[in-house]
């Protein structure tokens, strides 16, 4: 296949491309480098795509012509939609880059799309989507009409506006509720990165709600294996769970993370942020039935590979 990529030189975005490389599809890379994390490190996963069957190009998703020049350019037969501007918290600072990016860029996603009759669009949404629904585990039944930030309100839209261009124009549509991803080459605003950095500082680490809180840490491997599937397997319009089953306390992720490190970490106990949620924990029946397969690293082993890289990449001490 030719693969269009949104959100290349992303955390879930390298690690997806690195995948349909490796089994022999072509794969086009879009990103826009924005500098809301590091650039460098965007760049450094790049240098990891490189590959005859790599093409990237840095565009705005946001600017409906240059997508549309795009997609007549290079004719892409599905196309995995992960740019984004990310975070939960980050949304209550700056709400128009998630309107500019999650919703309009989105939208001339969907247009691009529909425009050039590709196979499948299969598209990031998120766990957030949830809001605080006491009922777990979180399955894709149950009502998500309460978000809690707007980063999840962009993500609830872009499922609605997906289902309405299925209807409307026939576009084969999957949406992927990604459940709290972490691994190597995660983004520095990430639980994970932002506790290692820390630790290896010796600076304390703020662990919100005090600690009382459950999280359905998801490996980056079966992430991007379970979005490949999905990819693979165009429907009419479905969304699915990607978590693993298994929620953890936030101090035995610590714990853990600890443990992978060699280092203790100093905590600085806080309340509860705003647009936060105390637990999530997927149902990931639906994503099993659909493709064989969901999301089961054990969280000694994912954050072991973790620290591994972390190591190696910052050194002891240093931030990137």
């Amino acid at each position: 296949m030719k693969v269009l990529v949104t959100g290349a030189a992303g955390f879930i975005g390298m690690h997806c491309a690195q995948r349909l490389l490796e089994r022999g599809d072509q794969v086009i890379g879009v990103d826009n480098l924005s500098p809301y994390y590091s650039v460098k490190l965007k760049k450094d996963r790049l240098a990891r795509l490189k590959h005859r069957r790599f093409r990237f190009h840095k565009l705005d998703i946001a600017k409906a012509a240059p997508l549309q020049a795009l997609f007549r350019n290079t004719r892409p037969d599905a196309v995995l939609h992960l740019a984004a501007q990310a975070g939960v918290r980050y949304s209550l600072e700056n709400p128009q880059s998630y309107v500019q990016t999650n919703l309009v860029g989105f939208a001339n996603v969907l247009e691009a799309c529909r425009h050039h009759r590709l196979g499948h669009l299969a598209f990031a949404s998120s766990s957030s989507v949830y809001g605080s629904n006491p009922d777990l585990p979180w399955s894709e039944s149950h009502n998500v009409d309460h978000p809690l930030s707007l980063y999840a309100a962009t993500k609830k839209a872009n499922e609605l506006m997906a289902h309405t261009y299925s209807h409307l124009y026939g576009l084969n549509a999957t949406g992927l509720r990604f459940f709290t991803v972490y691994g190597p080459w995660g983004r520095p605003d990430m639980s994970a990165m932002l506790f290692a950095s820390a630790i290896m500082q010796g600076k304390p680490i703020q662990v919100f709600n005090r600690g009382d809180m459950k999280r359905d840490f998801t490996y980056i491997d079966d992430i991007a294996e379970g979005t490949i599937r999905v990819l693979d397997r165009p429907t009419k319009y479905a969304v699915y769970n990607i978590g693993n089953h298994q929620p953890v306390a936030l101090l035995d992720y610590i714990a853990t993370l600890e443990r992978a490190l060699g280092r203790k970490a100093k905590l600085a106990l806080k309340p509860m942020q705003p647009g936060d949620v105390k637990s999530t924990y997927a149902d990931t029946s639906a994503l099993r039935a659909a493709v064989g397969f969901a999301p089961s690293t054990p969280l000694d082993t994912g954050l072991g590979r973790f620290a591994e890289w972390f190591k190696d990449y910052y050194r002891p001490g240093k931030r990137g």
